[in-house]
């Protein structure tokens, strides 16, 4: 595919490359959001029931979540080594890490499809599913473990994609999916009547068409390496594991965080308005956290290959580019979701399928937790850039700590009499003490880089500006 090319990061005018490599990525994630709530507007509106409809798939997205864990640790790991050994211009290390991932990856994905048909149902009794929408949430799900080897390997096509330097492709196919994903939702939905499990056919349908692994295969080839890459690595084999089990534990936590949540939520009415009104509000929510995570990931490989590179004064400078971007981009969805909330809500299910109770579970939850987003930015691009970095157990613990708070308040603020508005705080409590965890972190990962950059500077020289030395066109052509 023209335009699908590797791009150094280590080099030219640091808001601009940030800036143009990172655009994609958050389109890529507005996308996916919007790729994401389309099974939900759909089935919301033109599902026979549209409440019971939407509190099926929510319950079903928690367990979802768990299994997606282990794509998105594999993404993140596997994009942090290579950029690392790309900003090392270790072309055989990249390639050989490129095929490892991939045979890792598939062995990891078969143990993960088993494991989702094998406690399917079983996590759903768990999660204290209501009988009302109880086997229309386990067809969704079992839909959609089918869909996960595509899952997977789209995930790792994007991480290793973006390592190089290409945020372009992933966002090209990810489009192309998504238009396919709300044109098969209405057919399959509105059209064929086929519900949840319609809306589920079309994730998978359209998530098989994603597939960039035609373009992956041609722009690793590219790659010249003088010697010939091993097909797979135990030394690679560890270093992807180093790198991918702190994500993915971090996401499993926050997942497995997230079921207890669920529970308790459920919990709160035997009608499901609770559960209905919380799960209507987080997909909306989401669309902002999750477009900051994707620039976030930008950010982690941009630091990857320049702590690499010994660029450390570009990763320092970095940091508070991406904080400005990051808090540009929270200010306009916080804006959005408080001025508009009722809106929002019922954008996604019919007036006469919503009941008072549950819009008001909705907009409380989108009023108060909204007003928190720049906290959450902070921890995000935090987390990333120590990540980037090397500093898996500061990333790993300031993520458990937001998590480990956010559970512990919902059932404590709840069992005090807060209702549903105790899990509306308890998540503002858990992302502001996460937050300034996080920077706690990130400044001990800055005095460890000046550390290293007065050791690199002694053995190789104060070097040269890299702005001024390196071809700076691919980095602005991206």
């Amino acid at each position: 595919m023209k335009g699908s090319k590797t791009v150094n990061l280590t080099c030219g005018n640091v808001w601009k490359t940030l800036l143009l490599y990172c655009l994609p990525l958050f389109g890529s994630a507005l996308v996916q959001q919007l790729y994401s709530l389309a099974d939900l507007l759909v089935v919301g509106n033109f599902a026979a029931e549209g409440a019971l409809a939407v509190d099926a798939i929510g319950n079903a997205t928690v367990i979802i979540n768990v299994l997606l864990a282990f794509a998105l640790g594999m993404n993140g790991g596997c994009s942090v080594v290579i950029a690392r050994h790309f900003g090392e211009k270790d072309n055989k290390k990249v390639r050989e890490t490129v095929n490892t991932a991939f045979i890792a990856a598939a062995a990891l994905c078969a143990v993960i499809v088993a494991l989702g048909f094998g406690l399917g149902k079983v996590s759903l009794d768990a999660l204290d599913v209501h009988g009302a929408y109880f086997d229309d949430c386990l067809s969704y799900l079992y839909i959609y473990v089918g869909s996960l080897p595509f899952v997977f390997f789209y995930n790792l096509g994007c991480g290793i994609c973006s390592a190089l330097g290409d945020s372009k492709t992933p966002f090209i196919f990810l489009v192309i999916s998504s238009v396919m994903n709300v044109g098969l939702d209405i057919c399959f939905v509105y059209g064929l009547h086929m519900d949840v499990a319609g809306a589920a056919w079309a994730t998978f349908i359209s998530q098989a068409a994603c597939c960039v692994l035609i373009v992956l295969v041609k722009k690793v080839r590219s790659i010249r390496a003088e010697e010939k890459p091993k097909s797979f690595d135990k030394r690679i084999l560890k270093e992807l594991t180093v790198a991918s089990v702190p994500i993915i534990l971090q996401q499993s936590f926050v997942s497995v965080g997230n079921f207890f949540i669920n529970r308790c939520i459920n919990g709160l009415d035997a009608e499901g308005n609770a559960t209905t009104g919380f799960t209507t509000a987080f997909k909306v929510l989401v669309v902002g956290t999750m477009s900051v995570v994707a620039m976030s990931n930008g950010f982690s490989n941009f630091a990857s290959q320049n702590r690499a590179a010994g660029e450390y004064g570009r990763v320092r400078k970095g940091y508070w580019v991406m904080q400005c971007y990051s808090m540009a981009i929270t200010a306009v969805f916080v804006i959005l979701f408080v001025s508009c909330p009722e809106f929002l809500t019922r954008l996604f299910i019919q007036k006469d399928k919503l009941n008072d109770v549950a819009l008001g579970y909705s907009v409380q939850y989108l009023t108060i937790v909204s007003c928190f987003l720049p906290c959450v930015s902070v921890k995000i691009i935090s987390d990333s850039a120590v990540r980037g970095c090397g500093g898996n157990i500061g990333f790993t613990v300031s993520t458990f700590t937001d998590l480990l708070l956010r559970v512990i308040l919902v059932y404590v603020l709840v069992a005090c009499g807060w209702g549903f508005s105790g899990v509306c705080w308890a998540w503002a409590i858990g992302w502001g003490i996460g937050a300034a965890v996080a920077a706690a972190f990130w400044l001990f990962m800055v005095r460890k880089l000046r550390k290293e950059e007065n050791s690199f500077a002694a053995v190789n020289g104060n070097g040269t500006d890299c702005a001024e030395t390196c071809d700076t066109s691919a980095a602005d052509n991206n």
